[in-house]
């Protein structure tokens, strides 16, 4: 490569990238002929996620906190960085907002100066325990502020808030995708989540654990197939800024879940109930109407599909 063209080649930021979504990110980034930068504290995130990529000349690794300032040189910014399952964002709720707020403040700011294009990975906990099912990018959300989950759903709300208020103020590109469930290889084993619980507890033979009475739904959606929509959201028409949902609109109960973990890990593990989580919400589901019609995006592969992979990562890691 000359260097002319060394030096035209696009610098990616991708704060939060050794977790389970950035790692798959920096992954697809470098397959397009990117640069990557990856920022990681590594409170969730994994240096095992991005070993194979340190002997690649244009991925670079830097441990970081996103909630203090930080000065470096890119064309584009994808702001991954926060605790994404209860268990790691309620462990310090205040460090948990902080890495909502002051971080998208730290990288809205790096955005201005650069005049880049910044991407907010935001959540689907920004509408709550919705009343509208399924839920559209216009629905403002049924969320409890100032309870146990607060931290992160409140967080990420005052993140697009700001996003949104850097667009309006300093004419920033921006982009911001509410992601709905997802799963697949990489996942943190003890991250608390559903897929991962129940894959870890049926690989072990130990009881699947459903809180509450395992009617409660959710749609879960592939991580290739979320990463795709991220890419094609970041590339689009600067006028498309979103908020837009990224999820698989396909809906399951905890009982429906569980018992498809179980058939292909072939696990005998019983079902136990414990009380449900406080605020947990009873439906989630994504509308993705318009991600379908602005993006081209619409996920292709299914949750029986995905549970093989995802169950074959973790028992190749953690049950070799």
């Amino acid at each position: 490569m000359s260097k002319v063209s060394e030096l035209l080649i696009d610098r990616t930021l991708v704060t939060g990238g050794s977790g389970f979504l950035g790692s798959h990110l920096c992954e697809r980034l470098l397959s397009e002929g990117k640069e990557v930068l990856c920022l990681d504290n590594l409170f969730t995130g994994q240096r095992r996620n991005i070993e194979h990529l340190f002997s690649n000349s244009r991925f670079e690794f830097m441990r970081h906190d996103v909630t203090f300032p930080l000065y470096v040189e890119v064309d584009e910014i994808y702001n991954l960085a926060c605790p994404a399952s209860p268990i790691h964002y309620q462990h310090d709720p205040v460090q948990t907002t902080k890495t909502s707020v002051h971080g998208a403040i730290n990288m809205l700011g790096l955005a201005k100066r650069l005049r880049a294009k910044i991407l907010q990975a935001s959540t689907s906990e920004v509408y709550g325990d919705p009343t509208v099912h399924p839920q559209t990018e216009d629905y403002w959300g049924n969320v409890n502020p100032i309870g146990p989950r607060s931290c992160y759903d409140e967080g990420k709300r005052c993140a697009e808030t700001l996003f949104f208020d850097y667009h309006r103020q300093h004419s920033l590109r921006i982009k911001v995708m509410r992601i709905f469930n997802t799963y697949g290889p990489r996942m943190h084993p003890k991250d608390g989540r559903v897929v991962s619980n129940f894959i870890m507890q049926a690989l072990a033979g130990d009881p699947i654990t459903i809180y509450g009475g395992g009617r409660q739904t959710r749609a879960f959606c592939y991580v290739d197939d979320l990463i795709d929509g991220m890419v094609r959201l970041m590339n689009s028409p600067e006028g498309l800024t979103g908020p837009i949902n990224i999820g698989n609109p396909n809906e399951f109960t905890m009982i429906e879940l569980a018992e498809l973990v179980l058939a292909l890990t072939g696990s005998k593990s019983k079902l136990v109930f414990e009380p449900a989580a406080v605020d947990d919400p009873k439906q989630r589901r994504p509308n993705i109407d318009l991600a379908k019609s602005t993006l081209g995006w619409e996920p292709k592969v299914g949750l029986e599909d995905g549970l093989k992979e995802t169950i074959s990562y973790f028992r190749a890691v953690y049950f070799s």
